[in-house]
């Protein structure tokens, strides 16, 4: 709906924790989000197989559009992103073949090592350009392609496409989101059928591609009925991280990016990928941005370790609230303990204290003996991985940074990003926090025509969106904090 000059846009955005649905209100001046409704989203574990509960999302999906057709104007579109690399199987009448594993899963535990073996590292890398992680898509599959239900099915649809199906009826990939998956040929950006056919998996399984701001129809009259009213559903850049870089408020190109929640997502816009031998052991991925950029980066455990830890306190029946944990932390000297917030240890959920603890021991630093030790330890180690991160892809890329954007719900956490800012010995400027949502909604935005080129989407996000700088510091020899875990 367009008044007044403003148009309505409704941003469904799932998250490895929680998802929402959103208002985004786009005009000349004006970009602003109210949340419709949020919900937890939780694993389950089945048979010893841990899952996501995508029927119990869609079912808040619709809820929550339902709460936003009653309560905000109807909106003009409807885009949905979400995490990457997961997946739905769907049998020949399109219906769910089981609930999509959870990529925390311990299924493909050694699967990267033996496609490695069998295709050749270096050789996937020319033409996938991604980062070897043990969740990838490739794997997931190569791991499940004896099961029934990968027998037995008629396609295979990501997370956020699984969810557009169900909402229109329409079948396909959108490009950002296949580009995580180890299966789309970096230079083409095209399905690599001859690396599925080699890895003896179902290339026809893989969906036709579409692109940020294609059209994949109108809401089903079944799914217009609950939700009280129609409009189309547009493909946005629906990996999440794709719309949160959309979401950076950067001017020129020499800056550098922290998409910062569950996961930390570190790295530069570019415009061509970076296959080098060196780009490849140093596992950076070149996934696909909107308008034909690269994204160049490397994941980071990111706050899934604070996140976790403050569960299992939870768990415990002793749990702390978030703002005293930080507060304690802040009181802690800087650089007590270290840890590399990337060792596979840390990757499932459970009782992460005990594994810093262990991890402490095992390199002869300080083991944190107080939840604010704990924090602190997490923190620090996270601004090293970003410190670590940046500069090499910097380098990697011979890319000159200026300025670091910390967005994402890091961005709320200011001990996070000053010690980031004294890290990288670059201004960070935080914010937005809603940058997923807001990328969302601009590729929708542009896909009406409100907003043009992708200047213009991040200069209104630069005067609309409150951002705050943290200026580096010195104090903390951050090259001994790092040699510690050479």
């Amino acid at each position: 709906m367009n008044v007044d000059g403003i148009s309505s846009f409704a941003a469904v955005d799932l998250g490895a924790s929680s998802g929402r649905v959103v208002a985004g209100r786009v005009g000349p001046d004006t970009l602003e989000l109210t949340e419709a409704h949020r919900f937890v989203n939780e694993p389950v574990r089945l048979a010893g197989t841990l899952h996501w509960n995508v029927t119990g999302l869609y079912a808040e999906i619709l809820r929550g559009l339902r709460f936003l057709g009653r309560d905000h104007a109807v909106p003009r579109s409807i885009g949905v992103d979400s995490w990457a690399v997961d997946y739905g199987l769907l049998d020949a009448e399109g219906a769910l073949l089981g609930a999509p594993v959870h990529y925390r899963d311990e299924r493909t535990e050694g699967v990267a090592a033996a496609v490695a073996a069998e295709i050749g590292a270096a050789s996937l890398y020319r033409r996938t350009g991604l980062q070897t992680l043990p969740f990838n898509t490739v794997y997931q599959l190569v791991a499940g392609r004896k099961s029934a239900a990968y027998q037995a099915a008629g396609a295979l649809l990501l997370i956020p496409d699984l969810i557009g199906y169900w909402l229109t009826g329409a079948q396909g990939a959108e490009v950002t989101n296949a580009s995580t998956t180890q299966l789309l040929d970096v230079h083409r950006r095209s399905w690599d059928v001859e690396l599925a056919t080699d890895l003896r998996l179902r290339p026809e399984l893989l969906p036709p591609l579409r692109q940020p701001g294609d059209r994949l129809g109108g809401l089903r009259e079944d799914v217009a009925a609950e939700v009280g009213f129609d409009a189309p559903v547009v493909a946005v850049a629906s990996h999440d991280t794709a719309s949160a870089v959309i979401g950076v408020p950067a001017v020129g190109d020499r800056f550098a990016y922290i998409s910062c929640g569950t996961w930390g997502l570190a790295g530069l816009e570019l415009d061509r990928p970076v296959l080098s031998e060196a780009s490849r052991e140093a596992n950076f991925t070149n996934e696909a941005g909107i308008d034909g950029t690269v994204r160049y980066l490397r994941n980071v455990m990111g706050l899934w370790l604070l996140q976790e830890s403050v569960r299992w306190w939870e768990r415990s029946g002793s749990g702390s609230d978030l703002p005293t944990l930080l507060a304690d932390a802040a009181e802690v000297p800087a650089g007590r303990t270290v840890i590399d917030v990337d060792d596979a240890r840390f990757l499932p959920p459970g009782d992460m204290p005990s594994r810093i603890a262990a991890f402490a021991r095992e390199t002869g630093q300080p083991v944190p003996a107080t939840r604010g030790e704990v924090v602190r330890c997490i923190l620090d180690s996270l601004a090293l991985a970003f410190r670590r991160t940046i500069h090499q892809a910097s380098s990697l890329a011979s890319h000159d940074v200026d300025v670091v954007h910390l967005v994402g719900g890091g961005a709320r956490n200011a001990l996070l990003c000053r010690l980031t800012a004294d890290a990288t010995g670059l201004p960070v400027v935080a914010g937005p926090v809603e940058a997923t949502a807001l990328g969302n909604v601009l590729v929708q935005a542009r896909a009406a025509g409100v907003v043009g080129d992708l200047g213009e989407a991040r200069a209104l996000l630069a005067a609309t969106q409150p951002t705050v700088r943290y200026d580096p510091r010195p104090g903390i020899d951050w090259d001994t904090l790092a040699a510690r875990l050479a």
